[in-house]
């Protein structure tokens, strides 16, 4: 206690360096908390459930063995369901955003289909009412109706209180559902990135989606299981029972007309499990690496930010050299010295922590809201846990230990008869400390040389020829799923709105299609066969990506038309069938011959579907703008070669004949609502879309952006502190050097060569520890080696300029000494 009153007596002894000493740790402190409290809550936090560790969910041994998330048909777990005795519970679930509205501007809501065991087998309780049960899941509804539990802040919102909120009707897809029960507000669900407001039981499917129901359908996977292993029971122990039913379960699900390869491949699947504790995320897949990435790039801040306040420390223990020598003189031990200077060092540590801990709440909130796009709201439960707390104290001790350590050893060498020959007001040419300036030079190298590649990676990302125009076009969502139109008339509805908004003032051109570039829903792809193609393809695998779309969908996006002709209103049912290719599948199939005129052939499971080619169009980007253009076919909307329910919901492209696009959200919105006020609409810019894709590149340039001005900040203060420091303690030394004769340029000469070694030797340093840690970010570059040398010099010249300016203004300093004055003082 001592130890620590005069510790805290020292630093109010000193308020500009305690100050400056705990806001750059704090710093470094705070971005260390942020970022973990992320990675704690995407990839370590347990599930807010009963016995989360005793959660499993059940894949195959092949998406297992890829570490890939599987998803099954509706029949699957209605088998594994009836046979209870394979585990302690199980439970099924799928995301779903839910409309508010009953026409016209579409409301979202995220939502959940889920079983009727969804709350007993995990253990949640209603906090208001009661959550729903097996009873509630029958077909049409339970005893109570149809049924529905919403979340505590759901609840909140729109009804103001969670008591409220039972009893309530709530319109959803407009089936009108009773809210029986509301979650606590911990339990979020069980996809770790995003929270639902909605839950309601599968039972109900079939009255919102009316005859396109997929309850019973065998194709196509939907539908996440879990299970709750029994106490005490491995999840090895547990396959066995399952792979043993599993025949079984093919048998009853296989989908019907299933092709005799995909019956092979169907029947000859296994199952597995894996542990679920910490949930399922598509946005654990996605920000693993960045994550980690960023973390070490905070961590290396935190580094520099510790050797900034190491040379503060010395620089301060220097100026108390008396003080030290005088205590050794009257008998205090050389381990007190050093303790009573830790004991300073742990006192910055703790304020530095605490404050960073404060800093960090509020910055990965920040960062959680920068990862939230328009259409996917992204949610991470950020409270403080064990885990957090526990590497904030963590940091903050290690960071006491690695700048208190130095001055504390340097004190800790004073010799008590010192005090005889310095006064208070002297201090000794005490140790100088450019290790730790080359160390931060080198550390900051690095964290720019990093900022730099992934700054010039989402430059590239953002600025690529996509092959579409990006800025004229609005993205029109359309959605008749909930409306009287019949499956086979859609196509005729879409028509004729894409008409309507043709004729609008203000509007260039207007096309429908099943998908638009970059689309967040996905992709659809086909078994892809041409005639004629050198080397005829017979693949195990689809090789083709098909998009769906009316003709005028070309111009309306700019993709240039190379040969051929553009669809026409023509091409309809009755016509012969037609596709337009891109280069890359001419190239891929024909090598240079031309694609006109070629057949060509589209297998999906139990259909096939042969079309003339009549058009080449360019490349243009489908699916992700990282990505090459992939070989891909486009086929009239008229001509719809798969199920008319394949176009329940669409996209109407428009293009902006001039100004913004988002102008003509009014007017579009009208002219649907005359065509077919049914019809749920939503609105985005092609350009916000393009945006929203490039959301995890955006948010790691801004942040190693961020960090690596940080680590440039503080190394240049470090340099300056050193450079200002090295003069005053030649001040004598300079001073007679000038009245001998030198001259203020040879001063400034002086000074500055040895900055010139300090940083060189950090360069060389950081440069070689960057060339080597750069092949660990490869994966996350674009069109960009990770050993760039435009990167690296270009980072380099920045910290040499900055190094220069920081080490000029005490060499300008020292070149202003009066000779005179430092004689008289001599």
């Amino acid at each position: 206690m001592q130890d620590l009153r005069l510790a805290i007596r020292a630093l109010r002894a000193t308020p500009v360096v305690s100050v400056v000493a705990v806001v750059s740790l704090a710093l470094g402190i705070g971005a260390n908390t942020a970022i973990f409290s992320l990675v704690n809550s995407l990839l370590m936090r347990g599930l807010p459930v009963v016995a989360p560790q005793r959660l499993v969910v059940v894949t195959t041994a092949t998406a297992a063995s890829r570490g890939t998330q599987w998803r099954w048909n509706y029949p699957v777990w209605d088998e594994i369901r009836r046979r209870p005795a394979l585990f302690d519970g199980a439970v099924a679930w799928v995301p779903n955003r839910f409309n508010l509205a009953s026409g016209g501007p579409a409301e979202f809501v995220d939502g959940l289909w889920a079983s009727g065991s969804f709350f007993s087998t995990l253990g949640v309780r209603a906090i208001s009412g009661r959550v729903f049960t097996e009873a509630d899941d029958a077909r049409g509804g339970g005893p109570d109706g149809v049924v529905a539990v919403v979340g505590t802040d759901f609840a909140t919102r729109r009804f103001g209180d969670a008591s409220a909120a039972i009893g309530r009707i709530l319109t959803l897809d407009r089936v009108a559902f009773t809210i029986v029960g509301v979650t606590p507000p911990e339990f979020f669900g069980l996809e770790i990135g995003h929270r639902f407001d909605v839950v309601v039981p599968f039972g109900a499917e079939p009255l919102v989606r009316g005859g396109e129901s997929r309850l019973a359908q065998r194709g196509g996977g939907w539908v996440t299981i879990m299970a709750r292993l029994k106490p005490e029971q491995t999840a090895e122990a547990a396959t066995a029972p399952l792979k043993a039913v599993q025949r079984e379960i093919w048998e009853a699900t296989i989908p019907r007309n299933a092709r005799p390869e995909y019956r092979e491949l169907y029947l000859g699947e296994s199952f597995a499990l894996v542990p679920a504790a910490t949930g399922q995320s598509v946005l654990r897949d996605r920000y693993r690496q960045p994550l980690l990435a960023i973390m070490v790039v905070v961590a290396l801040v935190l580094l520099i930010a510790c050797a900034n306040v190491a040379n503060l420390l010395l620089a301060r223990a220097s100026a108390r050299h008396h003080e030290l020598s005088v205590r050794l003189a009257l008998g205090a031990s050389r381990w007190r010295i050093a303790r009573q200077l830790l004991a300073e060092s742990a006192v910055l540590a703790v304020a530095s922590g605490a404050c960073g801990l404060l800093m960090a709440t509020w910055c990965s909130r920040l960062l959680v809201r920068q990862l939230s796009t328009r259409t996917d709201t992204v949610f991470l439960d950020l409270s403080l846990d064990w885990r957090i707390l526990t590497f904030t104290i963590a940091v903050a001790g290690a960071t006491a230990l690695l700048f208190g350590t130095a001055p504390a050893l340097s004190a800790s060498r004073n010799e008590p008869a010192s005090a005889l020959r310095t006064s208070a007001q002297q201090a000794p040419p005490g140790a100088g400390s450019s290790w730790i300036v080359v160390a931060q030079v080198a550390l900051s190298l690095v964290l720019i040389v990093a900022a730099g590649l992934f700054i010039r990676t989402f430059s590239q990302l953002a600025s690529r020829q996509a092959g579409f125009e990006r800025h004229r076009v609005l993205v029109v969502g359309m959605d008749s799923r909930q409306t009287t139109i019949a499956p086979a008339q859609r196509a005729q509805t879409y028509g004729r709105v894409r008409e309507a908004v043709r004729a609008l003032p203000g509007v260039s051109d207007a096309a429908v299609s099943m998908l638009t570039p970059v689309d967040p829903m996905g992709a659809l792809v086909a078994r892809t066969e041409v005639s004629g193609a050198p080397v005829p393809a017979v693949l195990e695998r689809p090789n083709g990506f098909v998009n769906v779309v009316s003709p005028g969908w070309f111009r309306t996006f700019g993709v240039p038309l190379l040969a051929g002709r553009d669809f026409t209103e023509g091409d309809g049912q009755d016509a012969p069938r037609v596709a337009i290719v891109n280069q890359t599948l001419a190239r891929q199939f024909l090598k240079d011959t031309s694609p006109l005129g070629h057949t060509i052939t589209l297998t999906l499971p139990g259909r096939s579907v042969s079309m003339e080619i009549v058009g080449l169009v360019a490349d243009a980007v489908y699916l992700s703008l990282r990505e090459t253009v992939p070989a891909t076919v486009y086929t009239p909307v008229n001509q719809l070669y798969v199920s008319p329910a394949a176009i329940d919901a669409v996209s109407l492209s428009v293009r902006a004949s001039a100004g913004s696009p988002a102008a003509l959200t009014k007017s579009v919105a009208a002219a649907i609502g005359n065509v077919n006020p049914e019809l749920t609409v939503t609105f985005q810019p092609l350009a916000d879309q393009l945006d929203a894709s490039l959301t995890q590149e955006r948010i790691i340039a801004e942040l190693s952006g961020f960090f690596g001005a940080l680590a440039l900040l503080l190394a240049a203060l470090g340099l300056y502190g050193v450079t200002a420091s090295s003069v005053a303690r030649r001040h004598a030394e300079i001073g007679i050097r000038m009245a001998l004769g030198a001259a203020p340029v040879a001063v400034v000469r002086l000074v500055l060569s040895r900055v010139a070694w300090l940083v060189g030797l950090g360069v060389l340093v950081g440069a070689v520890v960057s060339l080597w840690a750069s092949q660990f970010v490869a994966a996350m570059l674009y069109d960009l080696e990770p050993r760039d040398p435009v990167t690296l010099v270009g980072s380099a010249a920045v910290l040499a300029a900055t190094g220069a300016i920081a080490g000029w203004l005490p060499a300008r300093r020292a070149s202003r000494i009066e000779p005179a004055q430092v004689l008289r003082e001599s």
